[in-house]
């Protein structure tokens, strides 16, 4: 058989060739940026020409601090295509810790939107290896994006590259220790957004108009960008505007997007702003991805229930490229009542093709039976899954026989379905006994008076550790500990009950979205 480089030049060619009219759109501070393909390859063109002009050459990392636009995606292409690497940085991030990443990635060349310059700033002095700073929207900056880009050649002869070769990095949020850096090849890149574009996965067509909410800094917009060029679908962008519910719905009616993808906060959000504006109108949807944390039962049921639409949870790290699983029914479940319908979906999922898992006990290091009893570490491996971290000596453990060791906790069931009960650092263990954090959370969130909820563990002298639950109230709603104890008391043991629960104002997040149990920890516990 004929042998073809998998490689993101492929994807640009088709997409520039095969759908020149194709739209790429981005919501900005003075309205509505449009560009089709056809511009867009002429565009990227002439960046890797600009940037080969400041010196960047294979091999090389170039950062990006940018936020999701037209700009941003010509950079997904134009450095991997070049054969340099796209270093995505976490524009949330403290400025030390984003310096630090940059420094220990060794980047050349870093890009910035105009708007972040101010938070740049701060990150600057910590440099040691960015040798130019390229402004993107910057009028009258030393490297202004777009004069660079007038000034070059769209006619950039793209090397002969190798699948093999390196296209992006991103580094964890570094939770516990440094953050480790992920290099993900041209090959791996491609194969995901091939899964991706299944139909039993997402299945993108030309058809589709994309709107990934979820960071382009974040797990590469978890494959988004690369896999709706591949078929030519229609990008659409909210910009520095991605946390406003009502510009999402606003680009959902105007964009007529069909596809969207973002963190459960997002959703949180957005089903707030629909509440309140029942006259907007989001029927063009056709399928939403929920990730980064456990998508709440009550909100499947919701956006099904009273917006027709399908909300999938998905299950992947910045490791795993990001999609590990998805939580589509089979033809066999979806005869299940409507609740059992709800309770398997709000599983983590079952492993799209390309990939497989599997959990291990934390005990023994025996592999778990599929009974969707047994508890363990979850384990993957696959065509995209990371095999070791960019210059992380030390960090060999997480990678064992050709597996990764993700430090999830959950089980599989008999058809196939993961189920997360928790990171292995906030596993409770209560008399000896498991606790699941992330199905009290879910439990407390399917009451009409929660907002958002994050459960921990605590020291306790007689049981070791006890759930304790931290409670956002909706709007004007009204609840009390023992009522929500109440809520829970039909569906778990009684040693699963928070003895304490606290209402706050706000559950801390991450720097992609995530509730920051940490933040909670030192609260309670202070160290």
């Amino acid at each position: 058989m004929q042998h073809d480089e998998l490689i993101l030049t492929r994807i640009l060619d088709r997409a520039r060739t095969l759908h020149p009219r194709s739209q790429i759109v981005t919501r900005t501070a003075d309205g509505t940026h449009r560009e089709s393909y056809e511009q867009f390859g002429e565009r990227v063109g002439r960046l890797a020409s600009a940037l080969a002009d400041l010196g960047v050459e294979p091999g090389d990392r170039v950062g990006s601090f940018a936020w999701n636009t037209w700009r941003h995606l010509e950079l997904y292409f134009a450095v991997p295509c070049m054969g340099a690497v796209l270093h995505t940085l976490n524009i949330r991030l403290h400025p030390e810790q984003i310096a630090w990443i940059a420094n220990h990635a060794e980047d050349k060349v870093a890009v910035v939107d105009a708007s972040l310059l101010p938070v740049w700033e701060k990150v600057a002095p910590h440099l040691t290896t960015v040798e130019r700073v390229v402004v993107m929207g910057g009028e009258g900056a030393d490297l202004d994006y777009e004069t660079l880009l007038d000034a070059a050649s769209p006619d950039f002869p793209w090397p002969s590259l190798d699948e093999h070769d390196a296209c992006a990095m991103c580094y964890t949020s570094g939770t516990t220790g440094d953050p480790k850096g992920v290099l993900y090849s041209h090959r791996s890149m491609v194969l995901h957004a091939m899964a991706l574009n299944a139909a039993s996965c997402i299945g993108l067509t030309d058809h589709d108009a994309v709107l990934p909410v979820v960071p382009m800094f974040h797990a590469n917009a978890w494959g988004q960008p690369w896999a709706a060029a591949m078929v030519g679908s229609k990008q659409v962008y909210a910009g520095q505007f991605s946390a406003d519910p009502a510009t999402l719905v606003d680009l959902i009616e105007t964009e007529k997007v069909t596809v969207t993808e973002g963190v459960p906060t997002v959703w949180i959000g957005l089903l707030q702003y629909l509440e309140q504006h029942p006259e907007r109108d989001i029927s063009s949807l056709r399928y939403i991805t929920g990730g980064g944390a456990a998508v709440p039962r009550a909100m499947i049921k919701t956006f099904e229930e009273k917006y027709g639409l399908e909300l999938v949870q998905g299950w992947g790290m910045t490791e795993t490229g990001p999609v590990g699983t998805l939580s589509r029914l089979t033809p066999t479940l979806e005869d299940l009542p409507a609740e059992e319908r709800f309770r398997v979906r709000a599983k983590a999922g079952r492993p799209i093709p390309g990939v497989q898992i599997r959990v291990m006990d934390l005990s023994t290091g025996e592999e778990c039976p599929w009974d969707g009893k047994s508890i363990g570490e979850v384990h993957i491996r696959g065509n995209w899954v990371a095999s070791a971290y960019y210059n992380a000596p030390g960090s060999e453990d997480r990678f064992q026989d050709g597996w990764l060791r993700t430090g999830d906790v959950g089980s599989i069931d008999e058809h196939g379905f993961l189920t997360l009960t928790d990171r292995t650092k906030d596993v409770i263990k209560s008399g000896g006994e498991w606790v699941s954090s992330i199905e009290l959370e879910t439990a407390l969130m399917a009451h009409p008076a929660v907002l958002e909820a994050a459960v921990i563990g605590i020291a306790d002298d007689r049981w070791g550790e006890r759930p304790m639950a931290f409670v956002v109230l909706k709007e004007g709603a009204t609840a009390t500990p023992d009522e929500l104890r109440d809520h829970l008391e039909p569906h778990f043991p009684k040693w699963w009950m928070p003895e304490r629960i606290e209402f706050i104002s706000e559950v801390p997040k991450t720097s992609v979205g995530k509730f920051d149990k940490k933040v909670l920890r030192t609260q309670v516990q202070p160290t």
